[in-house]
């Protein structure tokens, strides 16, 4: 895929955005100034360089604001790479109408940090720069603006070597940020840039086709075409929907968006969650392919904002930082390789358990069958001697199949599900599932994201014309899909797929109900976006499951054993 093949779009003038202009200039704020109402009062001085220019190897020009210590020095430099703005970004936590801004308390933010990247006043106070770019096509940064992929990996790397030779670096940089922020990290480690020390990638998905655009082969561009058309420029910005439906399989193009971390050797910590609509995955997918034996994973219960900004986690960045950056002994090496997460909704959850590695041992999976039994639909230890199948309407909530749990169980890993399904009066069907937990009252029990906003529990999907294996990557619990094409459904067949799941790590409680819901439609509801419309399918007709005898369709649980 060369740079003419790819689609580009236009953004929203930069004269009706909050960017306050290009302005080359140099001051300094003074300690416990307040730059917005509400944020805390500013750590230390700053001084603050807006607009610096920074030529790219190809001699296109962006600009950048540089933060840091009023004092002489050779200072190493916290990094982050994102096209929402340097300034002014239209994006930030009073624009998402929650009541309690994602419960990213305003305090938590200084006012000069941009949307989802680091507080600089906090840094700098620690003597570190912070470096808040406009990549190539925002702001006043020249050229068109690129998604991920090798060009936009390849500016992040000119911008790292250039850093390096400032007289105030002292050759160290380490890059951090959510979302957007941690994706750009991958796939720029993977060029090494010799000053690039460490990377703190926090939620970030890892293959954005089969994670953001396509995840299970369900076309979902509700969100992340509309990325493209939320940047404010006066210049293009690719169109990775348009280029999805031009081609809607994974291809050259989003391969080269997906990065190779199996040669690079980076100290690394990576932060995730299981209820990220968008990024779950990615996390635990970087991590284990990442080669470098440095590196650390962090699954948190809330929200990639709220734990991105709390405090607490702040500090914990900074001990990693430190030592990789400064080569300060201050014991971060014994950190636990891995600290776990496990959901428990209705009761407690167990928050920074250490593990020794992710999957954590012991981990053997437990295979339920889907039965029926006195005309109840359930999951059973032993597959249903005779076939049976059931139907719903694609109109419907679909159908679900429980067990009670006999004992307390911890699930910790990717689910998946194999089912053998016919498609009625349709050649495609859309599968979502759901795993949930109902309690001894009977009652639904979700994990709470943020306050009000609750997230289901375990979930896959698939489209079944794309239910073709990457054979050399699959595994009973992680079936990967190759997504290069598709197989329709004829009249009658009957087809056995695999269902690839997210990871999650959730309990139940000896009493307490699993429950799973084949549906024909995705109930996901974004916390930050609650009003998005569910994801398009092209379900119509009936969906008809088999079970039982030569259909021994089946979900499988991570279980973890001791």
């Amino acid at each position: 895929m060369t740079k003419e093949n790819i689609l580009f779009t236009n953004g929203l003038p930069l004269k009706e955005s909050p960017y306050p202009g290009f302005n080359q200039t140099e001051y300094v704020l003074n300690k416990g100034e307040i730059i917005k109402e509400g944020r805390m009062p500013l750590a230390s001085d700053v001084l603050v360089q807006q607009d610096v220019k920074v030529p790219l190897s190809d001699g296109t020009n962006i600009y950048i604001d540089i933060f840091r210590p009023n004092k002489s020095g050779k200072f190493p430099v916290v990094l982050w790479y994102a096209p929402y703005g340097k300034r002014n970004s239209l994006l930030n936590m009073d624009n998402f109408n929650h009541p309690t801004r994602m419960d990213v308390k305003p305090e938590w933010e200084d006012g000069l940090n941009a949307f989802e990247a680091p507080n600089p006043s906090y840094w700098v106070s620690n003597d570190y720069i912070v470096i808040s770019p406009d990549p190539r096509g925002i702001g006043s940064s020249e050229g068109n603006a690129y998604a991920w992929g090798s060009q936009n990996a390849k500016d992040e790397y000119d911008l790292i070597n250039w850093i390096e030779n400032q007289e105030w670096s002292n050759g160290s940089v380490g890059t951090t940020g959510t979302s957007f922020l941690a994706m750009t990290q991958y796939k720029v480690a993977s060029l090494k840039p010799r000053a690039l020390k460490a990377i703190a990638p926090w939620e970030g998905a890892f293959n954005p086709f089969a994670e953001s655009m396509a995840r299970g082969g369900v076309p979902d561009l509700g969100f992340s075409a509309t990325l493209s058309r939320m940047l404010y420029t006066d210049a293009q910005i690719e169109d990775t929907g348009a280029m999805f439906m031009a081609d809607p399989f994974y291809n050259d193009y989003w391969a080269d968006k997906t990065p190779d971390l199996s040669d690079v050797e980076i100290p690394a910590y990576f932060v995730g969650s299981w209820t990220n609509a968008l990024h779950s995955k990615g996390a635990t997918e970087a991590f284990t392919k990442l080669k470098s034996e440095n590196k650390w994973l962090r699954i948190h219960n809330t929200h990639e904002w709220t734990d991105y900004y709390n405090p607490e986690n702040v500090e914990d960045l900074r001990r990693f930082f430190d030592h990789y950056l400064k080569g300060v002994d201050n014991g971060w090496e014994s950190t636990p390789k891995v600290r776990m997460t496990v959901l428990n909704p209705g009761h407690e959850d167990i928050v920074n358990r250490p593990e020794e590695s992710y999957p954590p041992k012991g981990q053997t999976i437990q295979t339920l069958y889907l039965n029926k039994e006195n005309d109840d639909l359930t999951l059973t230890n032993s597959p249903k001697l005779s076939e049976d199948s059931i139907s719903y309407d694609v109109t419907s909530e679909g159908i679900t199949f429980k067990m009670t749990m006999p004992e307390s169980s911890e699930y910790i890993g990717q689910f998946s599900a194999k089912l053998f399904v016919e498609a009625v009066g349709n050649d495609d069907m859309d599968l979502f599932i759901f795993i949930r937990k109902i309690g001894l009252d009977g009652e639904k029990l979700e994990p709470e994201i943020v306050t009000d906003r609750f997230y289901p529990g375990p979930n896959g999907r698939l489209r079944v014309s794309q239910r073709k294996l990457n054979t050399a990557e699959s595994t009973p619990l992680n079936p990967v899909l190759l997504q290069t094409g598709e197989e329709k459904l004829n009249q009658n067949e009957i087809v056995e797929v695999e269902v690839p799941f997210w990871p999650f790590g959730m309990k139940w409680k000896k009493g307490e109900v699993l429950e799973m819901t084949i549906s024909p439609n995705d109930q996901i509801i974004r916390p930050e976006f609650p009003d998005l419309p569910p994801v398009p399918t092209i379900n119509k007709g009936q969906h008809k499951i088999y079970f039982g005898g030569q259909y021994d369709s089946q979900v499988r649980l991570p279980l973890i054993k001791n």
